[in-house]
């Protein structure tokens, strides 16, 4: 594995990163934006799911504005992420958070994708006036500490 890191560290890419002034801290910002754009319209969603706002909102009118702000911070937060980790993958891959980071981005993509394949498809039962079903009441929670947690290893990967 240290052989892809070592590759992905001498990509052109990688030295670009590497070698221009202010590149790395202003695709840092740029990734913060991205994370404030996937998870907060994302927790939002969640909450809502958990029921706040729930006579004055439609789960479908929550999921129409939010869900497409967030896809847009996860491409945003994907691709820079991806960028900051080039120049130094092996020293970022030994880090203790990095795999409880992917970790934590895979349990919430795999709960976000059972979420709209099951328990999204019947939101016209549970829209409004209704409980929200505990399948997607158990997907606000895991989204909600998935995405905490992938914040929370992401910032420790600077420390640990």
């Amino acid at each position: 594995m240290d052989n892809v890191f070592s590759w992905l560290e001498n990509t052109w890419l990688a030295e670009i990163i590497r070698s221009t002034a202010y590149l790395y801290p202003m695709l840092e910002s740029i990734h913060i934006i991205g994370i404030a754009l996937l998870i907060g319209p994302a927790a939002a969603f969640d909450l809502r799911l958990l029921g706040a706002g729930q006579q004055m909102l439609r789960v479908t009118t929550a999921a129409n504005h939010l869900l497409r702000l967030s896809h847009v911070g996860f491409v945003i937060a994907a691709v820079t992420g991806v960028a900051l980790f080039l120049p130094g993958a092996n020293l970022i891959a030994d880090r203790g958070s990095a795999p409880w980071k992917l970790g934590l981005i895979l349990l919430a993509g795999i709960s976000i994708l059972i979420f709209h394949r099951r328990t999204y498809r019947n939101v016209a039962d549970w829209d409004t006036n209704q409980p929200t079903p505990i399948a997607a009441r158990c997907a606000a929670v895991v989204s909600l500490t998935s995405w905490t947690g992938v914040t929370i290893t992401g910032r420790l990967l600077a420390y640990t």
